[in-house]
């Protein structure tokens, strides 16, 4: 019985670690994680974070917003928008897709995956060139 609980205790352990930190993915390797507290980690070192205002930060400074209609503001301006069926679009066009599996699909190719991060976080890294 001890070992039972033991092992219980490890897998939940095991699993509050995986859901607290998503990575991100390209080519199949991982690159990088956006963490449950908004920070994002590329290639092992805090580059930026997701504030819950909707700021994202960037070597401590606000480089831009994702506003809660999609649209993603980078130095004031709108440079895209990510809908709610997952498109991401620049400039009007449809450049990309956030599947709502976490892969992540530019001119119909998956070219990455993001699973747990939310499509907005993800578009911000892909398409948008903050980090």
């Amino acid at each position: 019985m001890k070992k039972l609980m033991t092992m219980c205790v490890a897998i939940m352990i095991a699993s509050f670690c995986t859901l607290q930190a998503q990575d991100l993915r390209k080519g199949g390797s991982v690159f990088g994680k956006v963490e449950s507290n908004g920070d994002v980690r590329i290639g092992g070192s805090v580059k930026g974070r997701f504030e819950s205002n909707g700021d994202i930060r960037v070597g401590g400074s606000v480089k831009g917003r994702i506003e809660s209609n999609g649209d993603i503001r980078k130095g004031g301006s709108v440079v895209g928008r990510v809908e709610s069926n997952g498109d991401v679009r620049i400039s009007g066009s449809v450049k990309g897709r956030i599947e709502s599996n976490g892969d992540v699909r530019q001119s119909g190719s998956v070219v990455g995956s993001a699973k747990g991060v939310k499509a907005t976080y993800a578009a911000v890294i892909f398409f948008f060139d903050f980090f």
